[in-house]
């Protein structure tokens, strides 16, 4: 029994399709869903669906209830009124669900900058949470993305109407990137594996190294149109975050986060491309995403 958790976000969506349509997805599948009725049709009609938050301790035990193998992604809460905190309240019942129930394989989505990244937020909390994970003994694959593509969709009306995008990042420093098609491909082909054992990072990182000027150059291609980047600084970041409602403490998680990347260059240059497990070049995703989203 496969476990997945946020199967109507960007990534447990993507991890979702993919398993439901491999004929190795054997033992069967059971999600975790604040909102069932946001579920596909073939999605309730396929799995085993189980309504409630997998940071209640309680629905989470149901859920692994049986289960070996899970997906794990601690989602985004703007409200938060802490990040560490936040992070925690997940973590914690999967530890435990660990211990009670048997699981012996968890694919959670991380990020880059084990060993690297100091104050930075919710890269510091992500990376947290994996070494909470890993201390329980459970043979564990956390997938390392730097910057996501996906990351830029929010900015899709700028760029049609405003030609312009915002990032409070280095407009000349190299950036890089990952899709979250492939970041979903790696787990559900981990998850479909019973083979591998131990506890091992996954870098996920694409094959481009573009700046945030390069990204622009190549979005005002695919587009037809001039697109820009604007730099901003994290302090502006984080003002516009408490505009559109989230807490002090993640909004101040987010800048410190984008601080970290500024000086300590986690997601840069020095983190070499893994094209086999991360093959989404950024044009091929511009194309295939940006622009739908952009010109529908």
């Amino acid at each position: 029994m496969i476990v997945v958790t946020t199967p109507t976000g960007q990534i447990g969506r993507e991890v979702l399709d993919l398993l439901l349509d491999s004929p190795q997805a054997t033992g069967g599948i059971r999600v975790i869903a604040r909102d069932p009725a946001r579920l596909p049709a073939r999605v309730r009609a396929q799995t085993e669906v189980v309504q409630g938050s997998h940071a209640d301790p309680t629905i989470l035990k149901e859920v692994c209830a049986g289960a070996d193998r899970v997906f794990w992604l601690v989602p985004p809460t703007p409200l938060a009124d802490s990040v560490e905190g936040h992070f925690r309240a997940f973590t914690e019942p999967l530890c435990e669900a660990i211990a009670d129930q048997g699981i012996r394989r968890v694919v959670a989505v991380s990020t880059l900058g084990r060993s690297v990244a100091k104050n930075a937020g919710l890269i510091s909390a992500s990376l947290a949470m994996d070494e909470a994970i890993a201390a329980t003994g459970v043979h564990y694959r956390a997938l390392c993305p730097p910057f996501l593509m996906e990351n830029l969709l929010g900015q899709a009306d700028a760029m049609r109407d405003a030609g312009a995008f915002f990032l409070a990042l280095e407009e000349d420093a190299v950036l890089r990137t990952c899709a979250t098609g492939d970041i979903a491909a790696a787990a559900a082909r981990l998850l479909l594996d019973d083979s591998w054992t131990g506890q091992e990072d996954v870098p996920l990182v694409g094959p481009d190294d573009l700046s945030p000027k390069g990204m622009a150059q190549v979005i005002s291609e695919v587009l037809g149109h001039a697109v820009r980047v604007q730099r901003t600084s994290s302090a502006d970041y984080k003002a516009t975050m408490l505009r559109y409602g989230a807490s002090e403490a993640w909004a101040q998680g987010l800048a410190d986060m984008t601080d970290a990347l500024n000086t300590q260059g986690f997601y840069g240059a020095s983190a070499p491309s893994t094209p086999e497990s991360a093959p989404t070049d950024f044009r091929q995703w511009c194309e295939q995403v940006l622009r739908p989203t952009v010109h529908p």
